[in-house]
């Protein structure tokens, strides 16, 4: 009765219903991503576990994230130390040595500030470290 004498209350309980909607659909997404990613689960185990979540929603996924919460922080945690393994690895390939042209162009322009090299030589350094 509150929520239809109060416009207002009407708009807030909405929203909040949706929000909670979504995060549900949210969680449920994240069960199943983490079900279908694991590698110590049978085929069967999978089949049960997406039963028991299409049977009882709120409850599946209730019971998926009390039993398995810290297999899932730790398969996470596994996934984001190979991407940054990934990361890095993919860094050092296209950076060797860790010299890129902005590097080698800042130490020709020390050597030109420190009257090592001319100018006609600095701009043939700094051509070929920006073809290369």
């Amino acid at each position: 009765m509150l929520l239809y004498a109060y416009p207002f209350m009407s708009i807030m309980w909405t929203m909040f219903v949706f929000f909670a909607w979504v995060i549900w659909i949210w969680l449920l997404i994240t069960v199943f991503m983490d079900l279908f990613r694991r590698h110590d689960v049978s085929g069967w185990g999978k089949a049960g576990w997406v039963a028991l979540l299409l049977v009882l929603p709120f409850v599946g996924v209730m019971i998926y994230l009390i039993a398995q919460s810290k297999g899932m922080a730790e398969r996470r945690e596994a996934e984001a130390q190979a991407a940054q393994k990934s990361f890095d690895s993919y860094v050092r390939s296209v950076s060797p040595n860790g010299h890129n042209a902005a590097s080698e162009i800042g130490q020709a322009k020390d050597l030109l500030d420190a009257g090592s090299i001319t100018q006609d030589e600095y701009d043939k350094l700094k051509a070929k470290a920006l073809a290369s």
